[in-house]
């Protein structure tokens, strides 16, 4: 998977949703859901994998057609209430770093099947630019 936007400017954890994903993967092997159950990606969604999408260089664990595709969303003060999709490395450093928190989410998709899973989130922002400390005078 290119990494160009894995890394991050994350203040706290980043959370990998991929033990999430075996286990769904596992149950529709099992039988106990079906695939039609989850490829059910939103049309937005698939909007954007077309169009925006960063392949990962994974096939779809799925219908084994396709190829998997990454959007990131961001979601904060002051961005569109559906959030934004940074299109660049540099983008998302740049929301990365605003003053206000934002939350961010990795999801990749299919586009021939339209299978659709969480793959990370993490929130980044909320820093007071430059330290500006008062000394304290006793």
């Amino acid at each position: 998977m290119k990494k160009d936007l894995r890394n991050t400017t994350a203040d706290g954890a980043v959370v990998e949703f991929g033990l999430v994903r075996h286990a769904l993967l596992a149950k529709i092997e099992a039988g106990l859901i079906r695939a039609e159950d989850v490829c059910d990606a939103h049309p937005e969604l698939l909007r954007a994998a077309k169009n925006i999408g960063r392949d990962t260089g994974e096939t779809c664990p799925l219908c084994e057609d396709g190829e998997l595709v990454e959007v990131t969303y961001v979601f904060g003060a002051r961005l569109p209430a559906g959030g934004t999709c940074p299109l660049s490395r540099a983008e998302l450093l740049k929301l990365e770093r605003r003053l206000e928190p934002v939350q961010c989410y990795a999801v990749e998709v299919c586009t021939s099947c339209k299978f659709h899973h969480l793959a990370r989130k993490w929130t980044a922002g909320g820093r007071v630019p430059g330290r500006q400390r008062r000394s304290v005078e006793k």
